[in-house]
């Protein structure tokens, strides 16, 4: 059984609502919105229902700061919620669930984290989408479902063989931009432009892992320490750490 539990700070200790608030009104221009709530949300299977309540005001909250309940009241709100995409390390649900096997000295639950926004006042349709745009980084998030699942369990098939993406280099500009939005690349249309030339000088089209594995090398935190990190003068103030780099070399 799947239990869930909302987690919201209080008034006071809720900078980061007030800070994206702030954000949207100021640098995204949405002027209409007069207060977001941000609220964390967790999801946990494989534990008893008494082990699931202590945990929420011992793990899942700080109840000095916080409030906590099996619901929200978002009455008047736009609402939406954010989780990670499958297969990127969510730190909270993982540091949530070590700590109640610790607590239970049993096995380890599953956990599963997302945030909750509920925005209001006056917000348009493209105003919506804007805010969703600025917490929703693709690489990593995507929107997740305001349904509590019966499950938490993936279930992941196992491929036969590696798709290729046939006709990916006659693709026209148009048709780039819609494969960008498509897979939520990192790259822009220029990148994959750039990717589109090189297939076509192999005189093939890739496969689906090749350009997933492009997208996430060439994303900006890999492609700094990848590909633009130059080492260029090093300085030790210890000679043995010296000796063992000089060795290295």
């Amino acid at each position: 059984m799947v239990f869930r539990v909302y987690v919201e700070k209080k008034h006071g200790f809720d900078l980061e609502a007030r800070t994206l608030t702030s954000d949207v009104r100021e640098l995204l221009g949405i002027g209409s919105v007069e207060n977001i709530r941000v609220i964390n949300r967790y999801d946990a299977e494989g534990m008893e229902k008494e082990l699931f309540d202590y945990a929420i005001k011992t793990v899942f909250s700080e109840p000095q700061m916080d409030v906590a309940g099996g619901e929200i009241n978002t009455e008047g709100a736009t609402v939406f919620g954010t989780e990670y995409l499958p297969g990127q390390f969510d730190q909270r649900a993982d540091s949530a669930a070590q700590c109640i096997q610790l607590v239970s000295m049993q096995g380890r639950p599953v956990v599963r984290t997302a945030k909750v926004y509920a925005v209001y006042g006056q917000v348009s349709e493209g105003d919506l989408e804007a805010i969703k745009r600025y917490v929703i980084n693709p690489v990593e998030s995507r929107e997740a479902s305001l349904a509590k699942p019966e499950t938490l369990k993936i279930e992941h098939p196992v491929p036969t063989e590696v798709e290729t993406l046939h006709g990916f280099t006659d693709l026209n500009k148009t048709e780039l931009a819609a494969f960008v939005k498509r897979y939520a690349l990192a790259m822009d249309e220029d990148d994959v432009k750039f990717c589109q030339d090189y297939f076509k000088s192999e005189r093939r089209d890739p496969t689906l892992t090749e350009i997933r594995m492009i997208d996430t090398y060439w994303s900006d935190h890999c492609r700094h320490t990848t590909f633009l990190t130059t080492i260029d003068a090093v300085k030790f103030e210890d000679k043995l750490i010296e000796e063992a780099f000089r060795d290295y070399l």
